[in-house]
């Protein structure tokens, strides 16, 4: 279970620190994009994939090949690209006010019904991290497929001090 007074009390790159939980590389386009963008205060990822140094960690769909604790893992390693980016984009993860939205794209079979479970991968990783406070509410939805046959991808909008 997650500490949150300690979440909130600590910086987020203390909190990594304290999990024992290490940064990926930061993740490098698949395609012709870029991996955030920014507008006024608010800073727009684009969606993050289940890879450490450009190579997926899963493949393959939930409720198929893959299970919903793959899946949650899955969610897990794309959120840690995510951060990865975040602290490459903005030099330090101090700047973040919160998370304004986290959406969790899950390529399932047909008849998987988990994604909660699945997505709280995401969410847990960033409770730990940021605490309670800056969280946002989520989106999660189920789909046929994902970019390069992944079955998680993580959308992550934040809000940073100026």
């Amino acid at each position: 279970m997650v500490n949150r007074e300690k979440a909130q009390a600590a910086g987020a790159e203390r909190r990594l620190q304290e999990l024992g939980i290490p940064l990926p590389p930061p993740p490098t386009p698949f395609g012709a994009y870029v991996e955030a963008t920014r507008t006024g205060n608010l800073v727009f990822f684009s969606g993050m994939l289940p890879v450490v140094g450009h190579e997926p960690r899963y493949i393959g769909r939930l409720g198929g090949a893959l299970t919903s604790e793959d899946g949650r893992k899955a969610a897990e390693t794309a959120t840690l690209s995510a951060l990865s980016a975040a602290k490459d984009y903005l030099g330090s993860l101090e700047s973040v006010l919160r998370i304004v939205k986290l959406g969790v794209y899950i390529a399932t079979e047909g008849d998987f019904r988990d994604h909660p479970r699945v997505a709280d991968g995401a969410s847990e990783l960033l409770l730990a991290v940021f605490g309670e406070e800056k969280l946002s509410g989520r989106v999660v939805l189920g789909v046929a497929s994902l970019p390069l046959g992944m079955p998680v991808e993580i959308e992550l909008v934040i809000e940073v001090a100026d």
